[in-house]
Protein backbone atom coordinates (compact mmCIF):
# COMPACT_ATOMS: atom_id res chain seq x y z
CA UNK A 1 0.00 0.00 0.00
CA UNK A 2 1.82 3.19 -1.03
CA UNK A 3 1.39 6.38 1.34
CA UNK A 4 -0.90 8.32 -0.93
CA UNK A 5 -3.60 5.47 -1.34
CA UNK A 6 -3.10 4.70 2.38
CA UNK A 7 -3.69 8.22 3.41
CA UNK A 8 -6.53 8.07 1.02
CA UNK A 9 -8.29 5.08 1.92
CA UNK A 10 -7.42 4.01 5.52
CA UNK A 11 -9.55 6.72 7.05
CA UNK A 12 -12.59 5.44 5.37
CA UNK A 13 -11.69 1.75 6.09
CA UNK A 14 -11.28 2.85 9.70
CA UNK A 15 -14.69 4.22 10.04
CA UNK A 16 -16.54 1.58 8.01
CA UNK A 17 -14.50 -1.10 10.77
CA UNK A 18 -15.47 0.49 13.78
CA UNK A 19 -19.37 0.98 13.14
CA UNK A 20 -19.85 -3.01 12.06
CA UNK A 21 -19.82 -5.69 14.29
CA UNK A 22 -17.89 -8.98 15.29
CA UNK A 23 -18.51 -11.03 11.70
CA UNK A 24 -18.52 -7.32 9.46
CA UNK A 25 -15.17 -6.46 10.93
CA UNK A 26 -13.75 -9.68 10.37
CA UNK A 27 -15.29 -10.37 6.74
CA UNK A 28 -13.11 -6.04 6.07
CA UNK A 29 -10.12 -7.97 7.39
CA UNK A 30 -9.97 -10.59 4.91
CA UNK A 31 -10.62 -7.89 1.96
CA UNK A 32 -7.56 -5.90 3.23
CA UNK A 33 -5.60 -9.19 3.86
CA UNK A 34 -6.63 -10.34 0.00
CA UNK A 35 -6.16 -6.88 -1.64
CA UNK A 36 -2.81 -5.84 -0.33
CA UNK A 37 -1.26 -9.12 0.48
CA UNK A 38 -1.12 -8.50 4.58
CA UNK A 39 -1.15 -10.61 7.27
CA UNK A 40 -4.46 -10.96 9.22
CA UNK A 41 -2.55 -9.45 12.24
CA UNK A 42 -0.93 -6.17 10.40
CA UNK A 43 -4.47 -5.54 8.84
CA UNK A 44 -6.25 -5.63 12.24
CA UNK A 45 -3.41 -3.22 13.56
CA UNK A 46 -3.95 -0.93 10.54
CA UNK A 47 -7.62 -0.75 10.86
CA UNK A 48 -7.73 -0.42 14.46
CA UNK A 49 -5.03 2.84 14.26
CA UNK A 50 -2.50 1.20 15.87
CA UNK A 51 0.13 0.79 12.71
CA UNK A 52 0.83 2.58 9.53
CA UNK A 53 -0.63 5.82 9.97
CA UNK A 54 -3.13 5.42 12.55
CA UNK A 55 -2.37 7.84 15.53
CA UNK A 56 -0.65 10.29 13.88
CA UNK A 57 2.42 10.16 11.78
CA UNK A 58 4.50 10.88 15.02
CA UNK A 59 3.18 8.92 17.61
CA UNK A 60 5.10 5.73 18.92
CA UNK A 61 3.36 2.91 18.30
CA UNK A 62 3.42 -0.78 20.63
CA UNK A 63 3.35 -0.58 24.12
CA UNK A 64 4.72 1.93 26.41
CA UNK A 65 8.82 1.98 27.07
CA UNK A 66 9.62 0.61 30.25
CA UNK A 67 13.02 2.53 30.67
CA UNK A 68 13.73 5.95 30.28
CA UNK A 69 16.45 8.57 30.34
CA UNK A 70 16.91 8.16 33.93
CA UNK A 71 18.17 4.71 33.47
CA UNK A 72 20.36 5.44 30.35
CA UNK A 73 21.80 8.47 32.29
CA UNK A 74 23.10 6.03 35.59
CA UNK A 75 24.00 3.65 33.24
CA UNK A 76 26.57 5.90 30.32
CA UNK A 77 28.19 7.00 33.50
CA UNK A 78 28.87 3.77 34.46
CA UNK A 79 29.58 2.89 31.03
CA UNK A 80 31.94 5.79 30.03
CA UNK A 81 33.67 5.26 33.65
CA UNK A 82 34.34 1.09 33.51
CA UNK A 83 35.79 1.31 30.19
CA UNK A 84 33.10 0.91 27.81
CA UNK A 85 32.04 -2.81 28.38
CA UNK A 86 29.55 -4.54 26.18
CA UNK A 87 25.82 -4.74 27.79
CA UNK A 88 26.67 -8.66 28.84
CA UNK A 89 29.96 -7.25 30.37
CA UNK A 90 27.91 -4.32 31.89
CA UNK A 91 24.97 -5.96 33.28
CA UNK A 92 27.46 -8.31 35.26
CA UNK A 93 29.36 -5.40 36.68
CA UNK A 94 26.23 -3.55 37.79
CA UNK A 95 25.75 -5.04 41.37
CA UNK A 96 29.49 -3.84 42.44
CA UNK A 97 29.17 -0.77 40.58
CA UNK A 98 25.67 0.74 41.54
CA UNK A 99 26.48 1.47 45.28
CA UNK A 100 29.32 3.27 44.30
CA UNK A 101 28.02 5.26 42.25
CA UNK A 102 25.07 6.61 44.72
CA UNK A 103 27.98 7.64 46.87
CA UNK A 104 29.02 9.56 43.82
CA UNK A 105 26.52 10.96 41.97
CA UNK A 106 23.39 10.41 45.08
CA UNK A 107 21.08 8.62 45.91
CA UNK A 108 18.79 6.85 43.20
CA UNK A 109 14.94 7.86 42.72
CA UNK A 110 13.04 5.06 45.10
CA UNK A 111 12.84 1.39 42.55
CA UNK A 112 15.27 3.07 39.87
CA UNK A 113 18.09 0.78 41.73
CA UNK A 114 16.09 -2.14 41.42
CA UNK A 115 14.83 -1.27 37.44
CA UNK A 116 18.77 -0.74 36.24
CA UNK A 117 19.90 -4.17 38.12
CA UNK A 118 16.55 -5.88 35.86
CA UNK A 119 17.46 -4.90 33.14
CA UNK A 120 18.54 -6.97 30.14
CA UNK A 121 22.03 -6.81 27.99
CA UNK A 122 20.38 -6.29 25.20
CA UNK A 123 17.95 -3.61 26.39
CA UNK A 124 21.45 -2.04 27.83
CA UNK A 125 22.74 -2.00 24.56
CA UNK A 126 19.64 -0.79 22.76
CA UNK A 127 19.11 2.39 25.31
CA UNK A 128 23.15 3.33 24.93
CA UNK A 129 22.97 2.24 21.11
CA UNK A 130 22.43 6.07 19.91
CA UNK A 131 25.04 7.46 22.36
CA UNK A 132 27.90 4.88 21.61
CA UNK A 133 30.63 6.14 18.74
CA UNK A 134 33.07 3.90 17.68
CA UNK A 135 37.02 4.25 17.04
CA UNK A 136 38.95 2.06 15.13
CA UNK A 137 42.71 2.34 15.34
CA UNK A 138 46.17 0.00 13.26
CA UNK A 139 49.00 -0.59 14.43
CA UNK A 140 52.96 -2.06 14.56
CA UNK A 141 54.40 -5.30 14.90
CA UNK A 142 57.21 -5.03 17.42
CA UNK A 143 58.74 -8.33 17.53
CA UNK A 144 61.64 -9.79 16.24
CA UNK A 145 62.46 -13.48 16.24
CA UNK A 146 64.75 -14.59 19.25
CA UNK A 147 66.52 -17.91 17.81
CA UNK A 148 69.26 -18.76 20.12
CA UNK A 149 67.48 -20.60 22.28
CA UNK A 150 64.65 -22.36 20.58
CA UNK A 151 66.10 -26.11 21.53
CA UNK A 152 66.30 -25.10 25.20
CA UNK A 153 62.41 -23.86 25.15
CA UNK A 154 59.69 -26.16 24.35
CA UNK A 155 56.67 -25.16 22.35
CA UNK A 156 53.85 -25.69 23.77
CA UNK A 157 51.04 -28.69 22.47
CA UNK A 158 48.86 -28.55 25.40
CA UNK A 159 46.48 -26.03 27.15
CA UNK A 160 48.24 -26.34 30.39
CA UNK A 161 46.50 -27.79 33.30
CA UNK A 162 43.95 -24.70 32.95
CA UNK A 163 41.48 -26.25 36.47
CA UNK A 164 43.60 -23.92 38.60
CA UNK A 165 45.69 -20.35 38.58
CA UNK A 166 49.45 -19.68 38.29
CA UNK A 167 49.60 -20.39 34.56
CA UNK A 168 50.73 -17.18 32.71
CA UNK A 169 51.01 -15.71 28.63
CA UNK A 170 53.12 -12.84 28.69
CA UNK A 171 53.71 -10.41 25.51
CA UNK A 172 54.63 -6.84 24.57
CA UNK A 173 53.30 -3.54 23.26
CA UNK A 174 55.29 -0.92 21.47
CA UNK A 175 54.52 2.94 22.24
CA UNK A 176 56.42 3.79 19.10
CA UNK A 177 54.48 5.96 17.14
CA UNK A 178 54.70 5.59 13.60
CA UNK A 179 58.29 4.33 13.57
CA UNK A 180 60.08 1.64 14.98
CA UNK A 181 63.31 3.08 14.81
CA UNK A 182 65.06 5.26 18.01
CA UNK A 183 64.57 4.24 21.81
CA UNK A 184 60.96 4.11 23.50
CA UNK A 185 58.89 2.65 26.09
CA UNK A 186 57.00 -0.91 25.99
CA UNK A 187 54.58 -2.24 27.97
CA UNK A 188 54.95 -5.95 29.00
CA UNK A 189 51.34 -7.56 29.92
CA UNK A 190 50.97 -10.73 31.64
CA UNK A 191 47.60 -12.31 31.58
CA UNK A 192 46.59 -15.48 34.06
CA UNK A 193 44.92 -18.41 30.87
CA UNK A 194 42.48 -19.53 34.08
CA UNK A 195 41.27 -16.30 35.99
CA UNK A 196 41.84 -13.41 33.44
CA UNK A 197 43.98 -11.78 36.56
CA UNK A 198 46.08 -9.78 34.18
CA UNK A 199 49.42 -7.30 35.47
CA UNK A 200 50.92 -4.66 33.17
CA UNK A 201 54.79 -3.03 33.21
CA UNK A 202 56.24 -0.81 31.31
CA UNK A 203 60.06 -0.98 30.75
CA UNK A 204 62.42 1.03 28.30
CA UNK A 205 63.47 -0.66 25.51
CA UNK A 206 62.54 -4.10 26.45
CA UNK A 207 66.17 -5.76 27.25
CA UNK A 208 66.33 -8.59 29.13
CA UNK A 209 67.36 -6.85 32.21
CA UNK A 210 63.84 -4.44 32.21
CA UNK A 211 62.14 -7.78 31.25
CA UNK A 212 63.20 -9.60 34.07
CA UNK A 213 62.95 -6.78 36.50
CA UNK A 214 59.13 -6.43 35.11
CA UNK A 215 58.41 -10.45 35.44
CA UNK A 216 59.64 -10.11 38.99
CA UNK A 217 57.50 -7.26 40.17
CA UNK A 218 54.36 -8.94 38.69
CA UNK A 219 55.24 -12.52 40.25
CA UNK A 220 55.12 -11.00 43.67
CA UNK A 221 51.84 -9.12 43.53
CA UNK A 222 50.38 -12.52 42.17
CA UNK A 223 47.42 -13.72 44.45
CA UNK A 224 48.44 -17.42 43.66
CA UNK A 225 51.55 -19.32 42.92
CA UNK A 226 53.68 -18.90 39.41
CA UNK A 227 53.44 -22.33 38.08
CA UNK A 228 53.92 -21.54 33.85
CA UNK A 229 55.19 -19.14 31.60
CA UNK A 230 54.07 -19.01 27.89
CA UNK A 231 55.21 -16.60 25.28
CA UNK A 232 55.66 -15.80 21.55
CA UNK A 233 59.12 -16.09 20.04
CA UNK A 234 60.74 -12.53 20.55
CA UNK A 235 64.52 -12.16 21.52
CA UNK A 236 63.21 -10.03 24.59
CA UNK A 237 61.78 -13.60 26.17
CA UNK A 238 63.71 -16.17 24.61
CA UNK A 239 67.40 -15.03 26.46
CA UNK A 240 69.34 -16.56 28.77
CA UNK A 241 68.52 -14.17 31.91
CA UNK A 242 64.82 -15.15 31.86
CA UNK A 243 65.35 -18.52 31.24
CA UNK A 244 67.91 -18.58 34.19
CA UNK A 245 65.27 -16.92 36.30
CA UNK A 246 63.06 -19.81 36.05
CA UNK A 247 64.93 -22.29 36.19
CA UNK A 248 67.06 -21.34 39.20
CA UNK A 249 64.79 -22.06 42.00
CA UNK A 250 63.95 -24.67 43.92
CA UNK A 251 60.36 -25.32 42.27
CA UNK A 252 61.34 -24.53 38.42
CA UNK A 253 58.63 -22.80 36.27
CA UNK A 254 57.99 -24.14 33.12
CA UNK A 255 59.00 -22.08 30.13
CA UNK A 256 57.56 -22.60 27.09
CA UNK A 257 56.97 -20.74 23.74
CA UNK A 258 54.29 -20.69 20.51
CA UNK A 259 54.67 -21.31 17.04
CA UNK A 260 56.48 -18.87 14.92
CA UNK A 261 53.39 -16.97 13.70
CA UNK A 262 50.74 -18.16 15.46
CA UNK A 263 49.13 -15.30 17.62
CA UNK A 264 46.17 -17.22 18.40
CA UNK A 265 48.60 -19.94 20.44
CA UNK A 266 48.81 -16.73 22.74
CA UNK A 267 45.56 -14.96 22.22
CA UNK A 268 44.36 -14.91 26.01
CA UNK A 269 47.29 -11.99 26.49
CA UNK A 270 46.65 -10.66 23.20
CA UNK A 271 43.19 -10.03 23.77
CA UNK A 272 44.92 -7.95 26.68
CA UNK A 273 47.05 -6.05 24.58
CA UNK A 274 44.21 -4.02 23.15
CA UNK A 275 41.92 -4.04 26.76
CA UNK A 276 44.38 -3.29 29.02
CA UNK A 277 47.50 -1.06 26.76
CA UNK A 278 45.97 0.36 23.73
CA UNK A 279 42.54 1.50 25.51
CA UNK A 280 44.61 2.85 27.88
CA UNK A 281 47.76 4.52 26.36
CA UNK A 282 47.05 4.21 22.55
CA UNK A 283 49.11 4.32 19.88
CA UNK A 284 51.45 7.18 20.92
CA UNK A 285 54.80 7.36 20.88
CA UNK A 286 56.61 7.50 24.49
CA UNK A 287 60.44 8.08 24.30
CA UNK A 288 60.75 10.38 27.70
CA UNK A 289 62.70 7.77 30.04
CA UNK A 290 60.86 9.76 32.88
CA UNK A 291 57.99 8.30 31.83
CA UNK A 292 58.30 4.70 32.79
CA UNK A 293 57.92 4.71 36.74
CA UNK A 294 54.56 7.33 35.75
CA UNK A 295 53.42 4.59 34.06
CA UNK A 296 54.27 1.80 35.91
CA UNK A 297 52.47 3.49 38.95
CA UNK A 298 49.26 3.76 37.52
CA UNK A 299 49.10 0.30 36.08
CA UNK A 300 49.84 -0.67 39.99
CA UNK A 301 47.86 1.60 41.70
CA UNK A 302 44.72 2.48 39.50
CA UNK A 303 44.60 0.28 36.23
CA UNK A 304 45.18 -3.07 37.33
CA UNK A 305 42.28 -2.99 40.38
CA UNK A 306 40.01 -1.30 38.31
CA UNK A 307 40.40 -4.13 35.79
CA UNK A 308 40.70 -7.15 38.16
CA UNK A 309 38.24 -6.38 40.90
CA UNK A 310 35.55 -4.52 38.88
CA UNK A 311 35.32 -5.41 35.41
CA UNK A 312 34.19 -8.98 34.39
CA UNK A 313 34.76 -10.57 31.25
CA UNK A 314 33.66 -14.15 29.58
CA UNK A 315 35.10 -16.88 28.59
CA UNK A 316 34.73 -19.03 25.78
CA UNK A 317 33.44 -22.81 26.64
CA UNK A 318 32.33 -24.10 23.41
CA UNK A 319 33.10 -23.62 19.40
CA UNK A 320 31.10 -25.14 16.95
CA UNK A 321 30.94 -24.86 12.95
CA UNK A 322 27.24 -25.15 11.36
CA UNK A 323 28.36 -24.79 7.54
CA UNK A 324 29.78 -21.20 7.01
CA UNK A 325 28.52 -20.50 10.48
CA UNK A 326 31.07 -20.54 13.26
CA UNK A 327 28.61 -20.30 17.20
CA UNK A 328 30.68 -19.35 20.39
CA UNK A 329 29.29 -19.79 23.80
CA UNK A 330 30.48 -17.82 26.96
CA UNK A 331 30.14 -18.68 30.43
CA UNK A 332 28.91 -16.02 32.44
CA UNK A 333 30.82 -12.68 32.76
CA UNK A 334 32.77 -12.74 36.05
CA UNK A 335 35.87 -10.54 37.39
CA UNK A 336 39.41 -12.01 37.42
CA UNK A 337 38.60 -11.43 41.36
CA UNK A 338 35.42 -13.70 41.18
CA UNK A 339 37.01 -16.94 39.51
CA UNK A 340 39.99 -16.51 42.01
CA UNK A 341 37.64 -16.71 44.59
CA UNK A 342 35.56 -19.87 43.42
CA UNK A 343 39.22 -21.53 42.86
CA UNK A 344 39.93 -24.53 45.41
CA UNK A 345 43.61 -23.74 44.88
CA UNK A 346 43.71 -20.05 45.98
CA UNK A 347 44.21 -20.57 50.16
CA UNK A 348 41.55 -18.81 52.80
CA UNK A 349 44.26 -16.32 53.81
CA UNK A 350 44.40 -15.03 50.44
CA UNK A 351 40.96 -14.96 49.64
CA UNK A 352 40.34 -12.96 52.88
CA UNK A 353 43.19 -10.66 52.27
CA UNK A 354 41.84 -9.97 48.63
CA UNK A 355 38.19 -9.06 49.79
CA UNK A 356 39.46 -6.38 52.18
CA UNK A 357 41.26 -5.06 49.48
CA UNK A 358 38.36 -5.31 46.78
CA UNK A 359 36.14 -3.60 49.88
CA UNK A 360 38.70 -0.49 50.64
CA UNK A 361 38.55 0.51 46.53
CA UNK A 362 36.11 2.32 44.96
CA UNK A 363 35.73 1.89 41.26
CA UNK A 364 34.88 5.46 40.79
CA UNK A 365 37.94 7.05 43.01
CA UNK A 366 40.39 4.50 41.02
CA UNK A 367 39.14 5.86 37.48
CA UNK A 368 39.04 9.81 38.84
CA UNK A 369 42.64 9.22 39.96
CA UNK A 370 43.25 6.65 36.53
CA UNK A 371 42.11 10.09 34.93
CA UNK A 372 44.45 12.39 36.82
CA UNK A 373 47.79 10.37 36.37
CA UNK A 374 46.82 9.83 32.28
CA UNK A 375 47.17 13.88 32.40
CA UNK A 376 50.39 14.15 33.95
CA UNK A 377 51.55 11.61 31.61
CA UNK A 378 50.04 13.55 28.75
CA UNK A 379 51.11 17.01 29.91
CA UNK A 380 54.99 15.88 29.79
CA UNK A 381 54.40 13.41 26.77
CA UNK A 382 53.38 16.49 24.92
CA UNK A 383 56.47 18.77 26.03
CA UNK A 384 59.10 16.40 25.19
CA UNK A 385 61.20 17.28 22.10
CA UNK A 386 59.98 15.18 20.03
CA UNK A 387 56.27 15.27 19.10
CA UNK A 388 53.82 12.76 19.95
CA UNK A 389 52.15 11.25 16.59
CA UNK A 390 48.42 11.63 15.94
CA UNK A 391 47.76 13.80 19.12
CA UNK A 392 44.14 14.94 18.28
CA UNK A 393 44.13 17.77 20.77
CA UNK A 394 41.49 20.22 18.75
CA UNK A 395 39.38 17.25 16.91
CA UNK A 396 35.63 18.70 18.10
CA UNK A 397 34.36 15.07 16.58
CA UNK A 398 36.85 13.06 18.49
CA UNK A 399 34.50 11.07 21.30
CA UNK A 400 34.75 13.18 24.79
CA UNK A 401 34.94 9.95 26.77
CA UNK A 402 38.13 8.87 25.02
CA UNK A 403 39.63 12.07 24.73
CA UNK A 404 42.00 11.76 27.71
CA UNK A 405 42.35 7.89 27.06
CA UNK A 406 44.96 7.16 24.42
CA UNK A 407 47.19 10.17 25.17
CA UNK A 408 44.52 12.19 22.92
CA UNK A 409 43.58 15.01 24.31
CA UNK A 410 42.72 16.38 27.51
CA UNK A 411 39.37 16.16 28.89
CA UNK A 412 37.72 19.47 29.39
Amino acid sequence: MSRKIAEEVLPRLRQRYVGRGREGRSRLIDEVCEQWDYSRKHAIKLLAGKAGWGGGLCSRKGRPPVYGEAEAVVLWRIWKTSEQPCGKRLKALLPDWLPHYEREHGKLDEGLGQKILAISAAQIDRLLGPRKVRTGHRGRCGTKPGGLLKTQIPIRTDNWDINRPGFLEADTVAHCGGSLEGDFIWSVTYCDILSGWTCNRAVWNKGAHGIVEATRSVEASLPFELLGFDTDNGSEFLNWHLLRYFQDRKKVVGFTRSRPYKKNDNGHVEQKNWTHVRQLLGYDRLEDPALVGMINDLYRKCWEPLHNYFLPSAKLEEKSRDGAKLKRKHDKPLTPFQRLLASPEVSAAMKEKMRHEKAALNPFELHRRLEEGLRAILHRAKRWPVRCHDLRVNDPTFPDHLRCHGLLSQRA
